[in-house]
C-alpha cells in the first residue's frame, strides 16, 4: 500500500544562497515554460470555455464563439453573436482588480445531449445581448442557425453572474436547464441598460424547458430572492445525488465586497416544478483573521463525493492587503453539505418558512487535512486518477499547480507544472481534455493553452518516477523512461508500464547476494519487461577493462553471473555490471574502495560494500563470508540505525515552532521594525536587511520563510549582524509565491516581519528612445515588468566593457541617463543588461550616433516683453524631449537668460528648436545686444552663434544690378537653345523618314521572298497515353485530381471494392435515379458551375467501362435540356458549359474521338505546333516578356526590334553523351541570332542535336553549359556574369551572342555541368533583354553609328510580320483543318455520325424547320465543345510544354476555326482587330468546306443501334482498369450526401422510385458505418 506524503518538518537552515548560476538554471528548469504547447489566441479577453466529448473546444471571447479542434491548431467554425465579421466587445470591459469577479458578454456555454441515442449533440449558449438571451445550437457547426432561443434567461449585465446545468427529467425524458443568475444589479446607471420583466426582477434561480420554443419558465419553476437581500454572485452549477447545487456568495457589486458567507443552495433535479431543498454556508476562513468570503472557483470531484473551492479574502485597493494566506483551497464532503443544508433559507423566498427567529446559518467546515493556503489562487479542477485525488490550481501570476492528495486526503506540496511567461492570471475555470486525460486546457487573458498534466520526463530513474507518487506517470520498460501510459509503446502489453501502485520495489535493480560461501551471484530483481530475445549479463573490471564474468539465458529467464570468491578480487575497486535483452539495457557502477575502513553497517552498505554479520566487519563483496551473514541491503541494518543517537546539525537543525518564551524573558526584548526589500527574484537575494533593536544581544538568529501551507518551511541562519539595529540575511532561490517571514531569537517565539514576495525575473518590452548621442546624458526609459528586483543596470560596450549606471526603477519602468562614450567610435551599439544576483539579463540595445550639429540661431522680439529664440539643427534620428534640453541666451556683458523650451519642428533640410523668454521689459534692446546661445543636451554643451543678417541698403543696391544681369543672360540662353532645337528636330525628321522607308521596304521584300524550310521529319509524335489525355480534358483546371485517379489499377482485385461503393455503383446504374439526382443537384443554388463540371467528370470516370449506359444518360439529359431551351432560344443550347449534360457531352466526345484524334488529326496538329515554334524562333524573341518579331497575335508582337543578324556556330559535344556511340553526331552546325541570350542559343543547339540524332541520349537542357573556344582559351557563356551591362535604373541587361562578340564560324563547346542545376530560370523585373526600360528607350545601344540618336519605332510598322508568319504556316494549317472536317474512307467517326443524327431526329420531333438551328447545335456540340479545346491546348494531346506566346498564336487559329463554322457574315472594316483581319479572306472558303462536311455526314447511311453499341462496348473494354473508379464514386457520394435531404425529398415525390429511395438509405448506412470504423 502506498504511504501518503505528509507535511514534512522544515528544512535545516541554509548558510547562504546557492551558486547564482545553479540557482538560475534551477529556477528556469523547474516548471515547463510551454515552448511546444499549442496556444489559441483570441482577439478579445476570453469569457467562457467548454469542451465537448466529440466536437472540439468552444471558446467565447468578446462577442464571438469559436469552435476549435482539440489540439487548438484549427478553428472549425465561428459564431458572430453581435455583429457579423466583428468580435469586438460592444462596451469596453476593463479587467477588474482581483479578486473581484471578471466581466464577460458570454454567460453560459453548456454542451449536452452528447451520446444520447435519439439526438445529436447540442450546445446551449447564453449572452448578455437581447436582454440575456439563450440559444440552443447543434454542436457540429456553429454557423448553422439556432434550433431554439429565449430572452431573459441569463444575466444581461457583463459583470453579473450566471451559472447553469442541463439535465434530463420527467416522464418524457426532456432536457431541462437549471440556471441561477444576477438579473438585477443595484447600480442606477446599469439599470437602464437591461430591465427584466417585473415578474423576473426578484428571480435568482429558474428552471427552463430547453425543448420548448422560447425556453419558457413555468410559474412554479422560479426561486426568488428574499426581500431586502442584496445581490448574489453565482460561481458554478453541478449535479450530485439527484440534486442541483449552486455555489454562490452575497456580493456588493458597487463596493466589491462580500456581504456574507459563501454558501451552497440545493434544489431537486426535477421537471417544471422547482423544489428548494435547503442551503448551507461554507467556512474556509482558517488561517486568515478576516475570513475568506469570496468564492473564486469551484470543482466537483464526483468519484470521491467531494467538492473543491478556491476562497479569497479581500485584498484592498492596490492589493496592499494581500498576504501569504489570502486565498485557500478547501475541500468539503458533499454528504455533509447535503446533510446540513437546512430548509430554512436566509437568502431565498420559500413556500415553507421553517426559520426560527434570529437563527443563523450553520457553517460547514472543510476537510482540515486537505486545506491548502496560498497567496494568490484563482481556479481549481479536481479529478481521481488511479484512486488518487489530483487537484489542478491556477494562480494570479500565471502558474498551474498540481496537488496530489494522500489516502486520508492529506495535501502535498504543490508542483508547478506550467508557467505563463507573461504572468497573466489564470481564468477561474480549468477544463480537462474530454478524450485524453493527459491534457488540461489552461485559459488566461486572451489565450487558451493545452497543457500536459504532468512533467513525467523530469524523473530520470524508475525509483524517482514511482516514489514521486504522481498517478499520471509510470515507468515504461520499452523506452526506459518515466512517461504517461499513452506514450509507452507497445500499449497492448500491460507489463510494459509500471504505475505508482507497483511501488519503487518493483523497479529493476542489479543486486548482489551470496549463493554459497565461495560464490557471489549478480542478478536483476524487480519487474522486468517481457522479452522474446535472450538475456546477456557482463561484469567488467573498470580499472583493467577485463571481463570478470559473462552469462546468457534464454527468453523468459533472467541472466545471472556467478563470481567465485578469490583473493585476487580484493584488488578490484570498480566494476560495471550490465544486463541487456534486445534493445533493453540496465547497467550500474559499483565502487569497492576502502571497504575495510567502515565500522558501521549503514555506512558500509551505503558504499556498495557488503556487511559480514558474524565477523561484524565491512568486506569486499567478492570475498569469503557465510551466506547467512552476507548482507547488502540497508534493511538488515535497521537495528543499528535505531540504536544510533539522533544526529544534530550545526546551526539549529530543522525548525520546530517553540511557543515557550526564553529562560528569563525579562532580561531582553527583541524588536523587529522592517525587512528590505519586500520583493526578491526567484534567484534569491544575498543581502536582505532586517532593521529593529537589540540584535547584537542574541547568539542564534534564524529567519523562517513559510509559503504555501503544505510546503516545507525555509530556515535561514543570519549572515551577518551588522550592528544592534541592522542584520543581513542571504535568502535562497525559490519558486514564485508570497511567503510569511518571521525571525527567531535564541530559540524563542518567532516574531512576524510580514510578507515577502518571490517574483519572476525582470522582463523588458521596450527601450525608448532607442537612439542617443555619443556624449550621453539623455534620459532613457525601459518598460517591462518586475524591475523592482534588479540589483544593477549595466551598459555593455564592446571596448569599454560593463559600465554601471545609476537608475531609478519602479515595478514596470526604469529610467537612467545614457553614459558618455566620447572618444569611442562615432557610431556604436551597446547592450543594456539587468543584473539580478550574479545573473545578467539582456534587455535590448541602445544605439549611439554622432552628437547633434547646430548651424545657427536667430533671436526675434515678440512685442517688448517676450523674445523668441529659434535654433537651427541638422536633421538626425534623435528623439529630444523637453527634459533633455536646456537653453540659455547670453546678452550684454555676460548677462544670461533662461529660455523655456516650446517645440521642435523638423523640415526637409533642417530641424528648428523653438524656445521663448517671457516676462522681460526690454526685449528689443536685448535682441540687439544678444551674442550667443548655449544649448545643453545631457552631457553635451554647445554655444551657437547668431546668424549675420545683411543690412537693408546693401540689398537695395545689389538687387537691381543682379536683376538686369539675369534678364540679359536669360534672353541669350533662350535664343541659343531655340536654334539648337530647330537643328536637332530637322535631323530627327530626316532620320525618321529614312528608317520608315527602310522598314517598309524590308517588310515587303521579306513577304515576297521569305521561305520557311518546314521540317518534314520531326521524329516520333510524343502522344500522351489515353489516361493522361482523358484526365487533362476532364479536369483542365483541377490538376489536383490527376494523381488520385492515376493509381495503377491492373493489379487490383475486382472483388476488393468495399460494400458501400458497390452499392452506390449499383444505384448509379439506375437510370431514373441518376437523372433525378442530376436534376435535383442542378436546382440547388450553391451547386456551382465548377461543381457541375466536376460531377460530370466524376460520373464519366465511374461509368468509363459502361459507355453504352453513359450514352443513354447523355441522350435523356440532352432531351431534357432541349425542353428547357425550346421555351427560350434554341440557338443558345450547348453554347456554354453551365449544366452537367454540357460537360458530360465534352467528356463523351473526348472518350469516343480519342482514337480518331490520334490516328488522323494528331500528326498535322503536331506539325503545326512545331512549324509555328520554328517560325517564331527565326526572329528575335524577348526572354523576359516572351514577345517575338514573328507571331500571329498582335499582343505578342515585338515591335521594339533591334538590328539583328544570323551567326553560324560550329558546336562540339565533347564526351556527351558519356557512352561512346558511333551513331551520335557530335559536331554540328547551328544558326543563332546575335541578339539571342545564351539560354536561347543553348535551346537552339539542343534542338539541333535532337533533330540530327533523333534522341537526346539522356541529355537534358538544364544540365548542359556552353564554352566559347578562342585558341587554347575557353570562356564559359552565361546569361548574367560580371561583364553584364547594368543600365541607369540598376536593371541588368542579359548577355547575348553579340555581347560576347561571337562571329560566324566560332567554335562553341557543349559540356555537362557537375554542380546542381535548376530546371527553369525566371528573371525578375530587375533584368531586361530586347525591350529596354523607359529610361533607356531613347538611346540606341546597338552601335556607334547612331549612338545617342533617337530611333523612332511604332508598332504598326511591323504588322507585316503577322502576315509573314501566317504565310509560313499556311499550308500546314490548311492540312490540319481538312484532316478535322474530312471523311476518311467516306466514313465519319461513329460518335460524330451518331450524335449528329440524334440532333437531326430531335429537331424533326420538335418540328424545328429552321436549318440554322440544327447547324448551330452541331457546331456547339463538336467544334466548340471538343475541337477548339484541343486546338488551344496541344499539351492535352502531346507531352509538350505550351508557352504563353504559343497560346496567344493558337487562340488566333482557334478563332479562325470557329469563324469557319459560323453562319453570320462578318463585316470587317479597316479598324477591325488584326486577329480577325488576318484570316478574313480564307474564312469564306472554309465555310463552304464546313457546309459540305455537315451535308456529307447527313447523307451517310444511318448507324444501326447494334453498330453503335458494339463501338461503345469496344471502347469500354479498351479503358478497363485505366482509372481508380472508387475515387470517382466516393466524390459522387460527397455531392449526394451534401444534398441528401433534397434528393430524398425529390425521390419521395417521384413515383416508381421507392426502391431507389430504399437503396439510397442503405448506401448512406453503409458509408456511415465505414466512417465510424475509420474513427475506431
Amino acid at each position: 500500500m502506498e504511504v501518503s506524503r505528509r507535511k514534512a518538518p522544515p528544512r535545516p537552515p541554509r548558510p547562504a544562497a546557492p551558486l547564482p548560476l545553479l540557482a538560475y538554471l534551477l529556477a528556469l528548469a523547474a516548471p515547463s515554460r510551454g515552448a511546444d504547447e499549442p496556444v489559441w489566441r483570441s482577439e478579445q479577453a476570453i469569457g467562457a470555455i467548454a469542451a465537448s466529448r466529440a466536437d472540439g473546444v468552444f471558446v467565447a471571447s468578446g462577442s464571438c464563439l469559436d469552435q476549435l479542434d482539440y489540439s487548438l491548431e484549427h478553428r472549425l467554425s465561428r459564431l458572430y453573436r453581435d455583429q457579423a465579421g466583428n468580435c469586438t466587445e460592444p462596451v469596453s470591459l476593463a479587467p477588474p482588480a482581483r479578486p473581484r469577479p471578471g466581466s464577460s458578454f458570454s454567460k453560459l456555454l453548456l454542451p449536452y445531449s452528447e451520446g444520447a441515442a435519439d439526438l445529436q449533440g447540442l450546445l446551449l449558449t447564453g449572452w448578455t445581448f437581447d436582454r440575456g438571451a439563450c440559444e440552443v445550437r447543434l454542436l457540429g457547426n456553429l454557423s448553422h442557425s439556432s434550433l431554439r432561443n429565449g430572452t431573459e434567461v441569463v444575466s444581461c449585465h457583463p459583470q453579473g453572474s450566471t451559472a447553469g446545468v442541463v439535465y434530463r427529467a420527467g416522464d418524457q425524458n426532456r432536457w431541462y436547464l437549471a440556471v441561477a443568475a444576477t438579473y438585477v444589479l443595484p447600480e442606477p446607471e446599469t439599470a437602464s441598460r437591461c430591465n427584466p420583466a417585473a415578474s423576473d426582477r426578484d428571480t435568482a434561480i429558474a428552471l427552463k424547458d430547453t425543448e420548448g420554443r422560447s425556453l419558457a419558465t413555468e410559474e412554479l419553476g422560479r426561486l426568488k430572492l428574499r426581500g431586502g437581500a442584496g445581490s448574489l454572485h453565482f460561481v458554478d452549477a453541478f449535479l450530485w445525488n439527484g440534486s442541483v447545487y449552486f455555489p454562490y456568495y452575497p456580493y456588493n457589486y458597487t463596493s466589491g465586497a462580500a456581504t456574507g458567507w459563501p454558501s451552497m443552495v440545493r434544489i431537486a433535479q426535477s421537471a417544471k416544478v422547482l423544489q428548494f431543498q435547503g442551503q448551507a454556508a461554507l467556512d474556509c476562513g482558517h488561517g486568515h483573521p478576516d475570513g475568506r468570503r469570496l468564492l473564486l472557483s469551484s470543482s466537483l470531484v464526483e468519484a470521491l463525493g467531494v467538492w473543491a473551492g478556491v476562497f479569497s479574502a479581500a485584498t484592498g485597493e492596490g492589493q496592499e492587503k494581500r498576504s501569504p494566506a489570502t486565498t485557500a483551497l478547501c475541500l468539503f464532503r458533499m454528504s455533509e453539505i447535503q446533510e446540513r443544508a437546512k430548509s430554512c433559507s436566509w437568502d431565498f423566498q420559500t413556500a415553507e418558512q421553517n426559520c426560527k427567529e434570529g437563527e443563523q446559518p450553520e457553517r460547514v467546515q472543510p476537510i482540515a487535512s486537505s486545506t491548502l493556503i496560498h497567496s494568490d489562487l484563482t481556479s481549481v479542477y479536481g479529478t481521481v486518477v488511479m484512486n488518487r485525488t489530483v487537484l489542478f490550481l491556477g494562480t494570479g501570476d500565471g502558474q498551474l499547480l498540481k496537488v496530489i492528495l494522500g489516502e486520508n486526503l492529506t495535501s502535498n506540496c504543490p508542483e508547478v507544472i506550467y508557467e505563463i511567461k507573461e504572468e497573466t492570471p489564470v481564468f477561474y475555470k480549468l477544463v480537462p481534455h474530454p478524450k485524453k486525460n493527459i491534457y488540461i486546457y489552461l485559459t488566461a487573458g486572451k489565450e487558451v493553452r493545452r497543457i500536459r498534466v504532468a512533467n513525467c520526463s523530469k524523473h530520470k530513474s524508475c525509483t524517482e518516477c514511482l516514489t514521486a507518487t504522481d498517478p499520471h506517470c509510470g515507468w515504461c520498460h520499452s523506452l526506459q523512461r518515466c512517461t504517461f501510459k499513452e506514450d509507452c509503446v507497445p500499449l497492448d502489453n500491460y507489463e510494459n508500464w509500471l504505475d505508482i501502485s507497483s511501488g519503487a520495489k518493483k523497479c529493476p535493480q542489479i543486486n548482489l547476494f551470496r549463493s554459497s560461501e565461495d560464490k557471489t551471484t549478480v542478478t536483476v530483481v524487480g519487474s522486468l519487461p517481457p522479452r522474446q530475445s535472450e538475456w546477456k549479463c557482463v561484469v567488467k573490471n573498470l580499472d583493467t577493462g577485463r571481463e570478470l564474468c559473462k552469462g546468457r539465458s534464454p527468453p523468459g529467464r533472467v541472466c545471472t553471473c556467478n563470481m567465485p570468491t578469490r583473493a585476487t578480487y580484493k584488488d578490484v575497486l570498480a566494476v560495471n555490471m550490465t544486463f541487456s535483452s534486445g534493445s533493453w539495457h540496465l547497467s550500474k557502477r559499483f565502487n569497492f574502495t576502502n571497504c575495510s575502513s567502515f565500522r558501521e553497517c549503514p555506512a558500509c552498505i551505503g558504499t556498495d560494500c557488503a556487511w559480514c554479520k558474524s565477523e561484524r566487519k565491512c568486506i569486499h563483496p567478492f570475498t569469503a563470508c557465510d551466506p547467512s551473514d552476507y548482507k547488502t541491503n540497508q534493511e538488515h541494518c535497521q537495528v543499528a540505525v535505531e540504536k544510533r543517537a539522533p544526529s544534530k546539525t550545526v546551526g539549529g537543525g530543522r525548525f520546530t515552532e517553540n511557543r515557550s518564551s526564553r529562560a528569563n524573558p525579562g532580561l531582553q526584548v527583541f524588536y523587529i521594525k522592517s525587512i528590505e526589500p519586500r520583493k526578491i527574484s526567484t534567484l534569491g537575494k544575498s543581502n536582505v536587511i532586517v532593521t529593529g533593536a537589540n540584535f547584537s544581544q542574541a547568539s542564534n538568529i534564524t529567519m523562517i520563510l513559510k509559503g504555501t501551507s503544505t510546503c516545507d518551511k525555509d530556515v535561514i541562519q543570519v549572515s551577518h549582524v551588522l550592528n544592534d539595529t541592522h542584520m543581513k540575511f542571504s535568502l535562497p532561490s525559490s519558486r514564485k509565491e508570497m511567503k510569511d517571514v518571521c525571525i527567531q531569537f535564541d530559540g524563542g517565539n518567532c516574531t512576524s516581519v510580514g510578507p515577502l514576495s518571490y517574483i519572476a525575473l525582470p522582463h523588458c518590452s521596450l527601450i525608448y528612445p532607442a537612439t542617443t548621442w555619443i556624449s550621453g546624458g539623455q534620459n532613457i526609459t525601459i518598460l517591462g515588468r518586475n524591475f523592482d528586483v534588479i540589483d544593477n543596470l549595466i551598459i555593455s560596450h564592446e571596448l569599454k566593457g560593463n559600465i554601471n549606471v545609476s537608475e531609478y526603477c519602479m515595478a514596470t519602468s526604469c529610467r537612467f541617463p545614457a553614459p558618455s562614450f566620447k572618444g569611442s567610435k562615432a557610431r556604436a551599439n551597446v547592450t543594456v543588461k539587468l543584473r539580478v544576483q550574479e545573473t545578467y539579463l539582456d534587455c535590448g540595445s541602445l544605439q549611439y550616433l554622432e552628437d547633434p550639429r547646430f548651424t545657427g540661431c536667430r533671436v526675434e522680439p515678440e512685442g517688448d516683453t517676450e523674445l523668441e529664440v529659434k535654433i537651427q539643427k541638422e536633421n538626425d534620428d534623435f528623439n529630444i524631449s523637453k527634459t533633455d534640453i536646456e537653453i540659455t541666451l547670453f546678452h550684454g556683458e555676460n548677462k544670461q537668460l533662461n529660455c523655456s523650451f516650446e517645440n521642435i519642428t523638423r523640415n526637409q533640410d533642417l530641424t528648428i528648436i523653438l524656445c521663448k523668454i517671457k516676462g522681460i521689459t526690454n526685449a528689443n534692446s536685448i535682441d540687439t545686444s544678444s551674442k550667443k546661445v548655449r544649448v545643453k543636451l545631457g552631457n553635451l554643451e554647445l554655444y551657437v552663434e547668431q546668424e549675420t543678417v545683411p543690412t537693408t541698403w546693401y540689398f537695395l543696391i545689389v538687387l537691381p544690378v543682379l536683376l538686369v544681369i539675369v534678364i540679359f543672360a536669360a534672353v541669350g540662353v533662350t535664343r541659343h537653345k531655340s536654334k539648337e532645337l530647330s537643328r536637332k528636330q530637322s535631323q530627327q525628321l530626316e532620320l525618321l523618314e529614312s528608317e520608315l522607308r527602310k522598314e517598309i521596304r524590308d517588310g515587303f521584300a521579306e513577304l515576297q521572298m521569305d521561305k520557311l524550310d518546314v521540317v518534314d521529319s520531326f521524329g516520333t509524335v510524343p502522344f500522351l497515353d489515353y489516361k493522361h489525355f482523358a484526365l487533362r480534358t476532364f479536369f483542365p483546371e483541377s490538376g489536383g485530381f490527376t494523381h488520385i485517379f492515376t493509381e495503377d489499377m491492373h493489379n487490383r482485385d475486382a472483388n476488393d471494392k468495399n460494400e458501400s461503393l458497390t452499392a452506390l455503383d449499383a444505384l448509379i446504374c439506375n437510370k431514373s435515379f441518376l437523372v433525378t439526382v442530376i436534376h435535383t443537384l442542378e436546382k440547388q443554388k450553391n451547386f456551382s458551375v465548377k461543381d457541375r463540371c466536376l460531377f460530370a467528370s466524376f460520373l464519366t470516370i465511374a461509368l468509363q467501362t459502361k459507355l453504352v449506359y453513359l450514352t443513354s444518360i447523355l441522350e435523356v439529359l440532352t432531351r431534357d435540356l432541349m425542353e428547357q431551351s425550346s421555351n427560350m432560344q434554341p440557338k443558345l443550347m450547348l453554347r456554354r458549359t453551365e449544366s452537367v449534360v454540357e460537360k458530360l457531352l465534352t467528356n463523351w466526345m473526348s472518350v469516343c474521338l480519342s482514337g480518331f484524334l490520334r490516328e488522323t488529326v494528331g500528326e498535322p496538329f503536331y506539325l503545326l505546333v512545331t512549324t509555328l515554334n520554328q517560325k517564331i524562333n527565326k526572329g528575335p524573341v524577348d526572354v523576359i516578356t516572351c514577345k517575338a518579331l514573328y507571331t500571329l497575335n498582335e499582343d505578342w508582337l515585338l515591335w521594339q526590334v533591334p538590328e539583328f543578324s544570323t551567326v553560324a556556330l560550329n558546336v562540339i559535344f565533347e564526351k556527351i553523351p558519356e557512352n561512346e556511340s558511333a551513331d551520335v553526331c557530335r559536331n554540328i552546325s547551328v544558326n543563332v541570332l546575335d541578339c539571342d541570350t545564351i539560354g536561347q542559343a543553348k535551346e537552339k543547339i539542343f534542338q539541333a542535336f535532337l533533330s540530327k540524332n533523333g534522341s537526346p541520349y539522356g541529355l537534358q537542357l538544364n544540365e548542359i553549359g556552353l564554352e566559347l573556344q578562342v585558341g587554347t582559351r575557353q570562356k564559359e557563356l552565361l546569361d548574367i556574369d560580371s561583364s553584364s551591362v547594368i543600365l541607369e535604373d540598376g536593371i541588368t541587361k542579359l548577355n547575348t551572342i553579340g555581347h560576347y562578340e561571337i562571329s560566324n564560324g566560332s567554335t562553341i563547346k557543349v559540356f555537362k555541368k557537375i554542380a546542381n542545376f535548376t530546371t527553369d530560370v525566371e528573371y525578375s523585373e530587375d533584368h531586361c533583354h530586347l525591350i529596354l526600360p523607359d529610361s533607356e528607350a531613347f538611346q540606341d545601344v546597338q552601335g556607334k553609328r547612331h549612338r545617342g540618336k533617337h530611333k523612332f519605332k511604332v508598332k504598326e510598322m511591323y504588322l507585316t510580320k503577322l502576315l509573314s508568319t501566317k504565310v509560313a504556316i499556311h499550308s500546314v494549317l490548311e492540312k490540319l483543318f481538312r484532316s478535322i472536317w474530312s471523311l476518311p474512307n467516306s466514313r465519319a467517326p461513329f460518335a460524330i455520325k451518331y450524335f449528329f443524327d440524334f440532333l437531326d431526329a430531335q429537331a424533326e420531333n420538335k418540328k424545328i424547320t429552321d436549318p440554322d438551328v440544327v447547324h448551330i447545335w452541331k457546331t456547339n456540340s463538336l467544334p466548340l465543345r471538343f475541337w477548339v479545346n484541343i486546338l488551344k491546348n496541344p499539351q492535352f494531346v502531346f507531352d509538350i510544354k505550351k508557352t504563353p506566346h504559343i497560346d496567344g498564336c493558337l487562340s488566333v487559329i482557334a478563332q479562325a476555326f470557329m469563324d469557319a463554322f459560323s453562319l453570320t457574315e462578318q463585316q470587317l472594316g479597316k479598324e477591325a482587330p488584326t486577329n480577325k483581319l488576318l484570316y478574313a479572306k480564307d474564312i469564306p472558303t472554309y465555310k463552304e468546306e464546313v457546309k459540305s462536311y455537315y451535308k456529307a455526314i447527313r447523307d451517310l447511311p444511318p448507324l444501326s443501334s447494334s453498330e453503335m453499341e458494339e463501338f461503345l462496348t469496344q471502347e469500354s473494354k479498351k479503358h478497363e482498369n485505366e482509372f481508380n473508379e472508387e475515387v470517382a464514386l466516393t466524390e459522387i457520394y460527397k455531392y449526394i450526401v451534401k444534398y441528401f435531404d433534397e434528393i430524398l425529398n425529390k425521390l419521395e415525390r417521384e413515383r416508381g422510385l421507392e426502391e431507389a429511395q430504399k437503396q439510397l438509405l442503405h448506401v448512406k448506412v453503409l458509408f456511415d458505418e465505414k466512417k465510424k470504423c475509420k474513427w475506431m
